[in-house]
């Protein structure tokens, strides 16, 4: 009789999965990217910032322990230069941060998952090998920011993702992290390295 095509043998289960690392990108075009901060310093140095920070962050989390990609928004802006030609690409989609991020965890080949923000300075691989490693015990990881948000989240996927994921999370509050944690009834979540991304121009410092 044909194996079921979702059941695997007990090698296959156990088998190591390939690591994917989605980087959440905006086009960093002037009043498109980084609202809060340009609204401190003006919409083409805050454009200006986001750029090169991308830019710096893209060269830091290169490594052959996973694959990196980018999703973008607007989906438009799929194809425009400020991207690595050699990293693929993904639309975010519609919806708000937590409907997008969702999306791609629920369209990732099989294996963890970890999803970072693009502000993140002090975000480094070393960061990244941590979060992976934690996913090993846990079912998903958290890396904490001081404001009560979070710069990274990763799920092992050893299973279907939860269809409450992000449900009735409240973003850009320091309540944002919590209401994750609620969205994930049942699962045996990690911490990781605290991280702060920068919104302001206080964060710049």
């Amino acid at each position: 009789m044909p194996r079921p095509a979702d059941a695997a043998t007990p090698a296959a289960r156990h088998a190591p999965r390939r690591r994917h690392l989605v980087v959440m990108v905006k086009a960093p075009r002037p009043g498109r990217v980084k609202t809060r901060l340009a609204r401190d310093i003006g919409t083409v140095p805050a454009a200006w910032w986001m750029r090169h920070q991308l830019r710096r962050l893209l060269r830091r989390l290169r490594d052959p322990r996973w694959e990196l990609i980018i999703a973008v928004a607007p989906d438009a802006a799929l194809y425009i230069r400020d991207w690595p030609a050699d990293l693929r690409r993904l639309p975010q989609g519609g919806g708000d941060l937590g409907q997008r991020m969702a999306r791609r965890f629920r369209t990732a080949p099989a294996g963890p998952v970890c999803v970072v923000g693009a502000d993140v300075p002090g975000l480094t691989r070393a960061h990244v090998v941590r979060a992976f490693r934690a996913l090993g015990p846990a079912d998903a990881v958290l890396g904490p920011a001081p404001d009560g948000g979070y710069w990274l989240i990763g799920l092992a996927r050893i299973a279907a993702t939860p269809a409450t994921l992000f449900r009735d999370t409240r973003w850009s509050t320091r309540h944002a992290r919590t209401d994750t944690e609620a969205s994930l009834p049942g699962a045996r979540i990690a911490h990781v390295d605290t991280l702060a991304d920068v919104d302001e121009a206080a964060d710049l410092a």
